[in-house]
């Protein structure tokens, strides 16, 4: 991957931020909301297939998901998934629904969130340096083979750092308003 070109760096890096974002978005806060069971993949015919393409997925208040599966022969193979999922919560299947009821979090679970948020958080400022790193190892390359001067190299070296300083700020912020979202009561 050639990525001396600062702008292609920097769609990397906001991809880098934005995938951090996603992650985030499946950690529970205490609330009802459908992105908890994004990650979430149902054994369906054979093929792994996303619970958000199966069912109607919804929010009825702020303490229950329901999901309405479109075809009720997977509705057990949905209850399956969700029991095994790592998203802590027990589904309860009346039939032709499933709900899920978000219980409220223990200040011992909200700090456990927290930590998984940091986490992800760490994860995409990793990729946000590995981004800087192969960045700087293509202006390198192209300094020793005569394309730019010792100069040049400089300075994309400066603007590249610049660009890893500016994501991985953001990915502090966003932490920083995913922690404060979890420990609100």
């Amino acid at each position: 991957m050639k990525l001396a070109d600062l702008g292609e760096i920097e769609q990397v890096m906001q991809k880098a931020v934005e995938s951090t974002k996603r992650a985030f978005n499946t950690i529970r806060t205490g609330r009802a909301n459908t992105s908890l069971l994004d990650r979430i993949m149902v054994d369906y015919y054979g093929a792994p297939t996303g619970l958000k393409s199966l069912a109607n997925v919804s929010t009825p208040d702020a303490s229950t998901i329901t999901i309405q599966p479109y075809d009720p022969s997977s509705l057990s193979l949905i209850e399956k998934a969700i029991s095994l999922s790592d998203v802590g919560l027990t589904p309860n299947n009346d039939g032709s629904i499933i709900r899920l009821n978000i219980p409220p979090l223990t200040s011992e679970r909200r700090k456990e969130f927290v930590k998984l948020a940091a986490k992800y958080a760490e994860e995409g400022k990793v990729s946000i340096r590995n981004v800087r790193r192969d960045g700087i190892d293509g202006v390198r390359k192209q300094e020793k083979g005569g394309e730019i001067s010792e100069d040049e190299s400089r300075d994309l070296q400066d603007n590249i750092q610049k660009l890893t300083d500016k994501y991985v700020a953001k990915v502090d912020e966003v932490l920083a308003a995913k922690e404060k979202d979890i420990m609100e009561v």
